[in-house]
């Protein structure tokens, strides 16, 4: 299928659809990829056009090359709207913790092509798999800033505790390579382009398999970092009942004996 390009009014993010993986690309190249309150709006809806896509089983995100995969909020233009408003830019956002991205229907993969800071740790987090640039570092840094990080809660679950309390509270970067090491990112690559093809790789492998087993999985595992390991075992046992119940489970093991490719129908 020909990729499809879609960018919002002023080009800021930038949506494209190829066959079953769909790439969000940051687009800010120019203020390294920091997220203006357009950029913001653009990406929230972006989730929902996403999830109503039932063709879209994984997604990219990632952003244009400039040595920056986010630099989290657009810190000029937050002071110019205080000035305006009087309002943080935080009570003029939908989603300013970018929590509807933990809630995406299909695994999102985030393709880091350069360091990542503030909310782009925020985007890193929140996304389910997790690919590094080489020589990049990446950081919890609202306290250089004066800003906070709720946000980072439910790492608690992606990293040890001292690590991430050191992270939150020194504001400090960690190299990618000892966030690989200790397992938040997947993998590390040595140039941008190989981030990318790591990336859309993870996202090859998950469109092939079958779709209902897939999203039973993240959101079991979610449930489990959500509400602990008892509470998410009941969620993933009652959100698996559907997979165990469909014509894939039933078309898996068939083609399997047939030694042919599966037929996925999602249903």
């Amino acid at each position: 299928m020909e990729a499809v390009f879609e960018p919002d009014a002023d080009g800021q993010v930038l949506l494209r659809r190829d066959g079953a993986i769909a790439t969000v690309t940051l687009n800010r190249p120019e203020r390294r990829n920091a997220l203006s309150l357009a950029a913001n709006r653009r990406l929230h809806a972006l989730w929902d056009e996403i999830d109503a896509d039932p063709g879209i089983r994984a997604v990219v995100l990632t952003s244009a090359d400039c040595g920056t995969f986010c630099a989290g909020m657009d810190l000029k233009e937050a002071a110019a709207l205080r000035a305006a408003t009087g309002k943080d830019i935080l009570d003029l956002l939908e989603d300013p913790f970018y929590e509807r991205l933990r809630a995406v229907r299909v695994p999102v993969i985030a393709a880091m092509t350069g360091h990542f800071t503030a909310g782009g740790m925020v985007l890193a987090a929140n996304a389910d798999l997790r690919v590094g640039l080489a020589g990049t570092s990446g950081g919890i840094t609202e306290a250089r800033v004066g800003r906070g990080t709720p946000w980072a809660a439910p790492m608690v679950a992606m990293l040890p505790l001292a690590v991430l309390m050191e992270m939150a509270v020194t504001a400090q970067l960690l190299p990618v390579e000892r966030l690989y090491a200790l397992g938040f990112v997947n993998a590390v690559e040595a140039t941008p382009a190989a981030v990318r093809a790591k990336a859309a790789d993870y996202a090859r492998v998950i469109a092939a398999n079958a779709p209902l087993s897939v999203a039973a999985a993240k959101a079991g595992l979610s449930a489990s970092v959500d509400l602990g390991a008892h509470a998410g075992y009941a969620v993933s046992k009652a959100r698996h009942r559907e997979v165990y119940a469909s014509a894939d489970a039933i078309e898996g093991p068939l083609a399997f004996a047939e030694k042919r490719p599966p037929h996925w129908q999602g249903r």
